[in-house]
């Protein structure tokens, strides 16, 4: 049961069509959603996939305005902020390609500077794809430079060659580290991209909540198994419901810098077990290849050549010989461990 109000932005991935749009529109509204969010241009990766239906969909969140709800579109382009305004949507939200891009980022600023009422409109900013807290703060920055006030930003995870169990890491760090640089930016979590799996969406709310976010960016569509984009992510509103019900808000009234520093070193302890656990799938990996080719497990030279490499480094980064020594001693034994097949 949530003990505090949180603010929740929920929708489809993508406004495929009228019906689809409304009907989704409706139950979340049943469940108490206010601002619904709904892509209607898609930057994809590759060419051929659905890419939003564009300015044609834009009426149809015009209805859903019209039913009392806000309503949140991505835009990568100072054309896509003016339609925007054309069609009276009042939330914006620049997706993680386009934060990357500082250009991208100041067309928009330079777009929403010509805003009459500024305090009329709300500005999300997602994190860079790459795990780059200065450009974050900068998109952010620009925004602001405009004459934009409302402006929050939303952590959706980092893109990575490393396959683990969520579709963009985490790295909850850089996050907490934006939010000790820019106090007065409300920091959102879109568990959704982040995890790339409906089932894992309530756990990453939790941890979001957990650290102190002050909202979330959930989707949710009416037929998830139909949806042209990130079906596998999405939750139908019901589904919604009962996410939202069993999250836990806790107080943040006494949050001191102490903790915040805690929840920045507990988010960075999770980070380095997914870097051991790597390092661990490849020594496996390594294992199999001197079994196959009758190579000895232990290599005196190149584990000697190790140490001295990371004590180097590490006591460059101020860190004690001694330290850095013991940590690669016991991570090296359960490297020989692991390709052993023990």
């Amino acid at each position: 049961m949530m003990q505090r109000e949180i603010r929740v932005i929920a929708g489809p991935c993508a406004a495929e069509s009228e019906e689809q749009v409304l009907r989704t529109a409706h139950q979340l509204m049943d469940i108490g959603i206010t601002v619904f969010r709904a892509g209607v241009w898609k930057p994809r990766t590759k060419p051929g996939c659905f890419e939003g239906c564009g300015e044609k969909s834009l009426p149809w969140l015009q209805k859903v305005k019209e039913m009392g709800m806000s309503v949140a579109v991505e835009v990568a382009t100072a054309e896509h902020v003016r339609l925007a305004l054309q069609y009276g949507i009042d939330t914006m939200w620049l997706g993680a390609r386009t934060t990357a891009d500082p250009f991208a980022v100041q067309h928009i600023a330079d777009a929403l500077a010509s805003v009459t009422d500024k305090s009329s409109v709300t500005v999300l900013v997602k994190n860079p794809v790459n795990p780059d807290v200065e450009l974050w703060i900068g998109a952010v920055q620009r925004i602001k430079g405009a004459g934009i006030g409302n402006v929050i930003a939303v952590h959706r995870g980092f893109s990575s060659y490393i396959n683990t169990q969520y579709r963009n890491q985490p790295m909850w760090q850089v996050p907490m580290e934006f939010c000790r640089r820019m106090a007065d930016v409300p920091m959102y979590c879109d568990p959704s991209h982040l995890s790339g799996r409906s089932e894992m969406v309530a756990e990453v709310a939790q941890q979001a909540l957990d650290l102190g976010f002050d909202g979330l960016m959930i989707e949710s569509h009416c037929s998830p198994q139909q949806a042209l984009s990130d079906a596998r992510q999405q939750l139908t509103p019901d589904e919604l419901r009962k996410v939202l019900s069993t999250l836990v808000v806790k107080d943040n009234t006494n949050v001191t810098g102490l903790e915040m520093l805690r929840n920045e070193i507990d988010a960075l302890d999770e980070e380095l077990l997914n870097v051991i656990a790597r390092r661990m799938q490849i020594c496996r990996e390594i294992g199999q290849y001197k079994k196959e080719h009758n190579i000895s497990i232990f290599q005196s030279n190149r584990y000697a050549e190790i140490l001295r490499r990371l004590t180097e480094s590490g006591q460059e980064r101020g860190i004690a010989a001694e330290c850095t020594q013991s940590v690669v001693e016991a991570i090296h034994k359960e490297s020989v461990r692991q390709q052993m097949g023990n």
